[in-house]
């Protein structure tokens, strides 16, 4: 079986420790090397983990950061299917009746007699 892989994507760590704590420090940096995002664009860049990215703004990242990019994008092995739950957190793979989250206070179904 071939092993499956995933990232970690860190931009807002690194952000953060050189002192950018808000998405709208990123954005001017940004248009300063020829990438023109909207706010919400860069918003999602730093808070979600993207699926897609144009290698240019990879190379723009990696720049303003000073960064490498294992630093940004760390490889990891993917540990089986991954869920969030109800309050945003990822959990393991989505077994028995605990599935959504109510445990033993799941609903039972009604009898029609």
């Amino acid at each position: 079986m071939t092993a499956k892989l995933d990232y970690q994507w860190h931009l807002r760590e690194l952000m953060a420790a050189r002192g950018m704590f808000s998405t709208t420090d990123l954005r001017p940096l940004l248009i300063e090397r020829g990438i023109n995002l909207s706010a919400s664009q860069v918003f999602r860049l730093v808070t979600e983990k993207p699926e897609r990215l144009s290698m240019k703004v990879l190379m723009a990242l990696l720049d303003i950061l000073g960064c490498r990019m294992e630093e940004l994008i760390e490889p990891v092995r993917a540990t089986g299917r991954q869920r969030k739950t109800a309050s945003g957190e990822i959990g393991g793979p989505a077994t028995g009746p605990t599935e959504n989250g109510v445990g033993p206070f799941r609903p039972k179904r009604a009898r029609i007699l």
